[in-house]
C-alpha cells in the first residue's frame, strides 16, 4: 500500500533524528521515496527552534493502524515526549495519505486532517507526490499545495532527496 508519512523534529541533532527515524522506518517496512529536506518555521507555539521536515513515501502495510503502530514505535525508540499541542520535539511522525483510505478513528485520521494548511507538510508532498489526489476532495497535492499561496517564508530547502543517506552541514551528531 503506497502511503506517505510527514516526518519532522527541531530539538536535539534534527538532521542525525530524521535520519534515524528514516532508518527504522525502513527496517519495516520498503522506503520508496524522500523528499528534499526543509528547514521551516513552527506552527501553533512559536517559541521554539525552528524543524526540518520531508515527506516519505512507504510501501506500508494495507492495515492503517499497523502504519500507526510501527510509527508510534519509532517515536518512543528515539523519544518523542507528548507533553502539549504543537511543543518541541525530537522527532513527528505523521500518516498524511494510506493509498485512498479515508479513515477517522479515535485516534487517526487519514488523510490528514490538517496537512493542506501546512506548508511544511505541502510543499514537500506535492514534491514527490503532486499528482496523487486527496481521496475526499479529488484534488491533486500539486493543486493543494499551491492554494497556500507564497511558502517561500515558511519552508527553506537545504538538502535534496538524499538527506536520507548524507550528512547535512551544521547538523552533525555527537
Amino acid at each position: 500500500m503506497r502511503a506517505f508519512l510527514g516526518i519532522g523534529g527541531n530539538l536535539g541533532y534534527r538532521h542525525v533524528n530524521l535520519r534515524a527515524a528514516a532508518k527504522r522506518i525502513r527496517e519495516r517496512m520498503p522506503l520508496l521515496n524522500a523528499s528534499s529536506l526543509y528547514e521551516t518555521a513552527p506552527v501553533g507555539f512559536q517559541n521554539q527552534p525552528t524543524f526540518l521536515n520531508a515527506v516519505l513515501e512507504v510501501d506500508a502495510p494495507e492495515d492503517p493502524q499497523e502504519l500507526y503502530r510501527i510509527i508510534r514505535e519509532v517515536e518512543a525508540d528515539l523519544g518523542r515526549e507528548r507533553t502539549f499541542a504543537n511543543a518541541p520535539r525530537t522527532i513527528d511522525l505523521d500518516i498524511l495519505l494510506h493509498g485512498d483510505t479515508v479513515l477517522e478513528a479515535e485516534h487517526l485520521t487519514i488523510p490528514h486532517p490538517r496537512m493542506h494548511e501546512r506548508a511544511f507538510v505541502m510543499v514537500p508532498l506535492a514534491e514527490i507526490a503532486g499528482d496523487v489526489r486527496d481521496p475526499r476532495s479529488g484534488i491533486t497535492m500539486r493543486d493543494l499545495a499551491g492554494k497556500l499561496g507564497d511558502t517561500s517564508a515558511q519552508v527553506w530547502v537545504i538538502a535534496g532527496g538524499d538527506w536520507i543517506d548524507e550528512g547535512t552541514p551544521g547538523e552533525g551528531g555527537p
